[in-house]
């Protein structure tokens, strides 16, 4: 049970957080890894099968093992095994990570969200979540959970509108309106949770910051979708390799989004 498969993991499934935990002190890292890891694991559980009840026994053990954790109990896998030590040593909350998985089970079927209101709660409770209990695994207290949420939600958006042409391609309907105006406004929300976490990020510990880096592109992309929606039709929602790197950097020196 080793952080380092879990980093091996991430850097293949996942290299924004890559990226971005690796931008973060090395004593943050272990926390990140485990949960992106953890995050990736849950993601792909959907797509791994076409068979729905698969999936769903997929999604199930990783809920068992969040639960498991809680009780004490550890299981011998890469990823698991850690997870739970991490869920025990940090006090991470269990009902935060029961959502994150629960919430993936939207993307084993194919059915459009009912509307904006489940849309927004799937982004509240995945990257939302996720970005949450990373922060408390580096030291956030409840005071924090508002703005590292709408952090959360902010980066959860625009990694989900760049996530669209893949998602149609694979049969979903991932947009509730795709109308280039409604998808400017739904990038503008993003943009006001944005906001929301700026006006707020004071209260979110120097220690947890590192937490925040993984929405390091989240601004400049939902800035892009609200001018330009026709990119995340186009699949062309992204960031030069020079913006993206600055970004980052910047969130490093600064340790701030």
């Amino acid at each position: 049970m080793s952080i380092d498969a879990c980093a091996a993991l991430v850097e293949r499934g996942d290299p924004d957080r890559f990226a971005a935990t690796m931008a973060a002190p090395v004593a943050a890292r272990p926390a990140l890894f485990v949960l992106y890891a953890f995050n990736l694991e849950v993601a792909r559980a959907p797509w791994v099968t076409k068979e729905a009840m698969i999936a769903e026994m997929r999604l199930q053990w990783w809920r068992d093992i969040v639960e498991q954790a809680g009780q004490g109990v550890t299981r011998a896998h890469e990823v698991a095994g850690p997870l739970a030590v991490l869920i025990r040593e940090k006090g991470l909350p269990l009902d935060v990570l029961d959502r994150l998985v629960e919430a993936r089970r939207w993307d084993v079927y194919s059915d459009p969200f009912e509307d904006e209101a489940a849309l927004d709660a799937y982004l509240d409770d995945t990257a939302g979540g996720l970005m949450w209990c990373a922060a408390v695994a580096l030291g956030a207290s409840a005071a924090a959970e508002a703005p590292v949420r709408a952090l959360g939600y902010a980066a959860g958006l625009a990694a989900y509108l760049r996530a669209v042409p893949a998602l149609e391609e694979r049969g979903r309907l991932p947009m509730v309106d795709g109308r280039p105006a409604a998808i400017a406004g739904l990038a503008r929300k993003g943009l006001a949770r944005y906001a929301d976490y700026r006006a707020k990020r004071h209260l979110v510990p120097i220690t947890a910051r590192p937490a925040l880096f993984a929405g390091y592109q989240a601004r400049a992309l939902l800035e892009q979708a609200a001018r330009q929606p026709q990119r995340v039709a186009e699949g062309t929602l992204a960031l030069s390799e020079f913006k993206r790197r600055f970004s980052l950097l910047r969130a490093a020196f600064t340790k701030q989004v």
